[in-house]
């Protein structure tokens, strides 16, 4: 009987991790982007570090860091898709450490800030650029690195930190 209770313990650890997560990126996202969006003209940019670091106004039709500007209509099923995929990788993967749930609780924010704006003005407002003159960083915004970030460490975790794919290997 005690296995059944740590493993459910276990089971909503990885829940609130990975809500608790989600939440404070998305927030951070849609409080970042209205803040740009009250306080900025479109296209205007004020310089953070100098030339290289500034905060530009945008608006992306495209993917994460203005990628396939104009194929909104292709991100919105792409989104439902990857939301659909953190849900399988956390129920498969709801007894692995506690990294992974905030991992993918950052994937989850990302996916879901950039849907919100999506499917309510039909853009992503895009705000940092990184760059020098005109040899810049496609902008982006807190959700894109917290899906791109999230992947690659997803992909990292599975790949070289996973107990689990440590057993599996030949001695």
């Amino acid at each position: 009987m005690e296995a059944g209770v740590e493993k459910d313990a276990s089971s909503t650890r990885s829940v609130v991790l990975l809500l608790a997560t989600a939440a404070i990126i998305y927030i951070a996202d849609q409080v970042t982007k209205a803040l740009v969006v009250a306080n900025m003209a479109y296209g205007e940019r004020i310089p953070i570090l100098g030339d290289v670091v500034q905060l530009w106004h945008l608006r992306n039709t495209g993917a994460a860091f203005s990628l396939l500007p104009g194929a909104q209509w292709l991100f919105i099923p792409i989104t439902i898709i990857a939301l659909g995929m953190v849900a399988y990788f956390h129920v498969q993967f709801r007894d692995r450490g506690p990294w992974l749930h905030v991992i993918l609780g950052a994937i989850l924010a990302g996916s879901l800030g950039n849907l919100t704006d999506r499917v309510r003005f039909g853009y992503v407002t895009d705000f940092v650029s990184v760059g020098v003159g005109d040899l810049r960083w496609p902008a982006f915004n807190v959700a894109d690195p917290a899906v791109v970030i999230g992947i690659l460490l997803l992909v990292g975790y599975l790949t070289f930190v996973d107990p689990r794919r440590r057993d599996d290997r030949p001695a």
